[in-house]
């Protein structure tokens, strides 16, 4: 056998192997990332689970985020974010790729609404197909909590009463006992950051 030759079977294990390390990193090339403008209207939710679909798989797990109607008592009239939205799609792209690293997945989607977003109607989408439910699971929960507690992505709660700027408890969790972060400036429109209020989600 010549140096470096494999003997045929594992010289057709290795041909799989990069066949199939080949094929993840096209589908990662295809993985759908959307900060949803405002003004843009709802988000596509089909459309996210069409673009997860893959003959190959057999699960697609989604998580959906909705605005709820009520929080401590007071009456949620909507929600409204706001983003550095070049920043936040480089960190989803991280995030997926984390994910990708940690489980068997074939696609990816995952969407973030800005501007108001009124009760009843969905922020932020997640969906994954894999071979397996438990990888499509796992990734949707790995990919959404992630989110929460590092893209930049800030949200208002808008009562009928009130409003106040929220932190998310992802967020918190993660941060409890560093040195509090240096302040944000304010967006251009006034923005969001440089008056946010902490606040613990129940």
């Amino acid at each position: 056998m010549a140096g470096g030759d494999l003997p045929p079977a594992e010289e057709a294990t290795a041909a799989a192997a990069v066949k199939e390390a080949e094929e993840e990193e096209a589908a990662a090339e295809e993985d759908l990332i959307e900060i949803v403008e405002e003004g843009s209207g709802r988000l596509d939710i089909a459309r996210y689970v069409d673009h997860v679909r893959d003959l190959s798989a057999g699960a697609i797990a989604t998580f959906e985020g909705t605005t709820r109607d009520h929080f401590a008592g007071r009456h949620v009239v909507e929600l409204r974010y706001e983003a550095y939205a070049a920043m936040a799609r480089r960190r989803l792209a991280g995030i997926l790729r984390e994910a990708r690293s940690r489980h068997a997945l074939r696609r990816l989607a995952v969407a973030h609404r800005l501007g108001p977003v009124p009760a009843g109607e969905a922020s932020v989408f997640v969906a994954a197909s894999a071979t397996h439910r438990a990888d499509a699971m796992e990734a949707c929960r790995y990919v959404i909590d992630e989110l929460k507690a590092s893209v930049p992505i800030w949200k208002k709660e808008v009562y009928d009463d009130g409003e106040v700027w929220k932190e998310n408890r992802e967020f918190l969790d993660r941060h409890s006992g560093a040195a509090a972060p240096a302040p944000v400036p304010a967006a251009k429109t006034g923005g969001c950051c440089g008056s946010k209020v902490r606040v613990q989600e129940a």
